[in-house]
């Protein structure tokens, strides 16, 4: 039976780990922290409980696939789909819902913001195919070897070729196809959610809108966490050990190929190593002696982000599960953000609050606030100043925006930022997704789920291909394994 490590439990590595156990490999995960799940964590502040990390659950068929490989009934792992999945609203008092209805949608698109509903139907028809079409070429396959995607999937992806827009921007194909500017404003947000720039990242990713708006937006029953936890105990269940609170130091080579790797606790044999890691971190910290894919480490990094979990004393009835306040200025929002590496004088601003389904998030008549912004990396930015600042401003325009002194509502209150990312769950410079997709070929520019330089060494999560976000950590679990299956064989 080979042996693998995998090194850290986020939720790609808790994949990676469930799917090694059930080809036969004897598995270990290592993670520095006391418990599985990564940046999908809990936070618990007095009578509050918190999501840590991601927020937004789409495509749930990627978890069901798991369950599924392992003979086990997904109808046990309860989540709701959102009816009305996000709130919007802008400086000028404008306020409208998402539904996941589409009849709903277009007719709100229309209501609110004036919008053509047949050219909005077609932009999201033209989403979903985009997406069918690419997901299985891109986002479900290795694109290491020419001979993995060279097929009938190749093929049938460039009979769409014109609609992917390669040569435009997000923003670009937006403001041909929409007359307001906050619905391009909308449309524009969805390259935050692989931490990028919808005025440099390409109009192909416009199809990210898809998962949300077509598909649907989800709750798990106990939180986001639910989804880390239940797959833990899934991984349990084929036989995975955990070393908790154990560190990885260094993987250990010879002559190209994985040996194993060191902790302060012990030296450990593996045939192969699976790093969850950023990859960027993995290179440098636990293969500090190996050739480095420069031009690929090198890449603009995605942003991060300054939350603020906040335990507030009231309820507001206008707010649902997922919120988005605009800035006026979005795009001096990104130039801030990935120009000049600063603060965002006017940043948008996200309200996620679980208790509105799940009421036991928080004391009755009390509410449990995720409040985020989109900040830049850590480049050595005077941070406790930018959170006063980011502090003040957010109170200053939701109190507005709500009609009520915020300030005198909040009864906990913790903060996370780059730093506090980085030196937590291993981002490099506190990026929450590895590199940005600010260019045309930044699919190509992700790093492969297996080493070209040294044999048995894999790489999942969020930093490497396809990308970021719950879905394609999942699916580069997927690939990896598959890519070591191959190369076993």
């Amino acid at each position: 039976m080979e042996k693998v490590a995998v090194v850290g439990a986020g939720i790609g590595g808790l994949a990676a780990a469930i799917r090694l156990a059930k080809a036969g490999a004897d598995v270990t995960v290592f993670e520095a922290n006391s418990s599985a799940g990564g940046k999908i964590n809990n936070l618990q502040l007095g009578e509050f409980r918190f999501d840590m990390g991601p927020s937004v659950f789409t495509a749930p068929q990627y978890i069901q696939e798991l369950y599924e490989l392992c003979n086990e009934d997904f109808s046990s792992f309860s989540y709701k789909k959102l009816d009305v999945p996000f709130h919007y609203f802008f400086e000028d008092g404008t306020k409208m819902k998402m539904y996941s209805d589409r009849e709903k949608l277009l007719n709100e698109f229309e209501t609110v913001l004036g919008e053509n509903p047949k050219k909005l139907d077609k932009y999201l028809t033209k989403a979903e195919k985009n997406y069918n079409y690419i997901t299985p070429l891109f986002i479900e396959t290795s694109l290491q070897t020419v001979s993995e995607w060279m097929n009938i999937k190749l093929i049938k992806a460039l009979t769409r070729l014109p609609h992917y827009k390669l040569n435009a921007t997000m923003d670009e194909e937006n403001k041909k196809t929409f007359s307001n500017p906050k619905t391009r404003q909308i449309f524009n947000r969805f390259a935050t959610y692989n931490g990028s720039d919808p005025y440099k990242a390409p109009a192909m990713l416009n199809m990210i809108a898809h998962l949300e708006l077509t598909d649907g937006v989800f709750l798990p029953e106990n939180g986001m966490v639910q989804i880390t936890q239940e797959l833990y105990k899934l991984a349990l269940k084929q036989g995975v050990a955990f070393h908790f609170n154990e560190k990885v130091d260094e993987i250990y080579t010879l002559d190209e190929k994985v040996k194993g790797l060191r902790t302060k606790k012990n030296i450990y044999d593996f045939d192969a190593v699976f790093s969850n890691m950023d990859v960027g971190f993995t290179y440098e910290k636990l293969l500090p002696t190996s050739p480095k894919p420069e031009k690929i480490l090198t890449q603009e990094k995605s942003s991060s982000a300054m939350v603020f979990y906040w335990g507030v004393n009231a309820q507001f009835e206008e707010l649902a599960v997922h919120n988005m306040f605009f800035s006026d200025d979005y795009p001096a929002e990104f130039k801030s953000i990935f120009d000049t590496k600063t603060l965002p004088d006017a940043p948008s601003i996200y309200v996620h609050i679980t208790s509105k389904e799940k009421q036991e998030d928080a004391p009755q008549g009390k509410e449990n606030w995720f409040v985020m912004i989109n900040v830049p990396i850590n480049t050595g930015q005077n941070w406790e100043e930018y959170r006063e600042k980011a502090r003040s401003y957010i109170l200053e325009k939701l109190s507005k925006s709500l009609h009520v002194d915020l300030s005198k509502k909040i009864e906990e209150e913790f903060v996370m930022d780059p730093v506090y990312i980085e030196h937590t769950y291993f981002g490099k410079a506190g990026s929450i997704y590895g590199n940005a997709s600010n260019n045309k070929f930044a699919a190509f520019y992700r790093h492969p789920n297996a080493s070209k330089t040294i044999k048995g060494l894999y790489f999942v999560g969020v930093t490497v291909h396809p990308g970021g976000g719950i879905p394609l950590a999942l699916n580069s679990a997927k690939i990896a394994v598959e890519t070591w299956r191959k190369l076993r064989s």
